[in-house]
């Protein structure tokens, strides 16, 4: 399982002024900001928790790993985004890879066309079954000029709920980026991004690598 169990931001809460008025003010944080601010470092410090003590954690789970507070950059504004889905019109199914070998299928759903002040970027939104056979849910996974560098070496991911409106605006936050469980423990296996999940930036957001 690589889903974290707490909120790690539904990328649609911010309301898109708030976000315009972020990004061009500059020097001290508005209240706004600050406010912000204060609920991702909450939303850290309960993820620390959680993973700390749950038995369910990749810390405690299947092997007992050294637990550490988990490494993040500073909130950082410029890598929030806006956007619309571009829905593809014909939907691969595309082999991806675990990183234990074995290999997966998901169906290129569509990309997320996204921008702010300062970037635009394409973000791959993948559509997996899940083992019922039914129910499907949607993955965001990615590489960067930060991956095995101040980010862990097989990427990273973002929380994604669709909306069925297809003129809907999502609100991409990767100060929620997070690592998947294969980033504390070998005992699981994750999704390796392709290479045409990588973005040509640094991603200076979001958590950090947690093994040196």
């Amino acid at each position: 399982m690589d889903k974290k169990k707490y909120k790690i931001f539904p990328l649609m809460l911010i309301p898109i002024f708030a976000i315009v008025f972020w990004i061009i003010s500059g020097g001290n944080h508005t209240e706004e900001q600050k406010k912000y601010i204060k609920e991702l470092e909450e939303s850290r410090a309960k993820n620390d928790i959680e993973f700390r003590d749950s038995s369910y954690s990749p810390f405690n789970y299947k092997s007992k790993v050294e637990f550490h507070p988990l490494n993040y950059f500073d909130a950082n504004f410029d890598f929030i985004f806006t956007g619309k889905i571009v829905e593809n019109e014909i939907k691969d199914t595309v082999k991806v890879f675990g990183t234990k070998g074995e290999e997966r299928k998901s169906v290129r759903f569509g990309v997320l066309k996204l921008q702010n002040e300062k970037h635009k970027l394409d973000l791959k939104l993948y559509e997996t079954l899940a083992k019922d056979g039914v129910t499907k849910y949607y993955s965001i996974w990615f590489t960067d000029k930060t991956t095995n560098k101040e980010t862990y070496g097989v990427g990273r991911y973002l929380n994604f709920e669709l909306n069925e409106n297809p003129e809907f605006i999502y609100t991409v936050d990767f100060n929620y980026a997070y690592n998947p469980y294969c980033a504390y423990s070998s005992e699981y296996s994750c999704a390796i991004p392709t290479k045409e999940d990588y973005l040509d930036i640094a991603i200076e957001a979001g958590e950090k690598k947690f093994h040196e």
